[in-house]
């Protein structure tokens, strides 16, 4: 339940978040990504403090299917002892058929996982931009000053409390 929870407080955070976690800093147009990609070898690209326009696309992709994941995971059986939490709701076709959607989405989360992580790779070899520390932390040395971005602590807790509560009615 807890990853559930997580994907839908992080969809949540992204409307209400810090000015960094909102997907309106980091979500830009088509054009804004093919520009920010074709210049991305250039030693003279443009850093982001958030999420670069390429970023923010791989976000998006990773949250949608991580939402397929848990969505289908609900109704998904293995036809011999695991059932999701909602399966009695469904027919035995309609499960086996979002079982089926499960597996194959199981296989593009791990492709989507790997190229974050060749990015995140790429940009430390050769951007010499180190993003691991700040994906951990929250946090990125920045060679100016800037407002702070973070969101607000006590309304996280109370997201993530709702978030929680929510899925427990919704699955028990």
């Amino acid at each position: 339940m807890r990853n559930k929870n997580l994907v839908v407080f992080r969809i949540v955070w992204g409307f209400i978040g810090g000015r960094q976690s909102r997907f309106s800093d980091f979500v830009k147009d088509p054009a804004a990504v093919i520009r920010y990609a074709a210049s991305l070898l250039s030693k003279d690209s443009k850093r982001h403090i958030g999420h670069n326009p390429l970023g923010g696309w791989s976000i998006l992709a990773m949250l949608i299917s991580l939402l397929i994941q848990v969505g289908t995971g609900l109704f998904a059986n293995d036809d011999i002892l695991t059932e999701g939490p909602l399966y009695a709701l469904v027919s035995k076709q309609t499960s086996d058929w979002l079982t089926g959607v499960h597996h194959l989405n199981q296989k593009v989360l791990l492709v989507i996982v790997l190229i974050h992580i060749s990015a995140v790779i790429f940009y430390l070899i050769v951007k010499r931009e180190n993003l691991i520390k700040p994906m951990i932390s929250g946090r990125k040395v920045w060679h100016q000053n800037i407002e702070s971005a973070c969101g607000n602590p006590a309304l996280a807790i109370l997201v993530a409390a709702a978030v929680a509560a929510l899925a427990y009615v919704i699955i028990y």
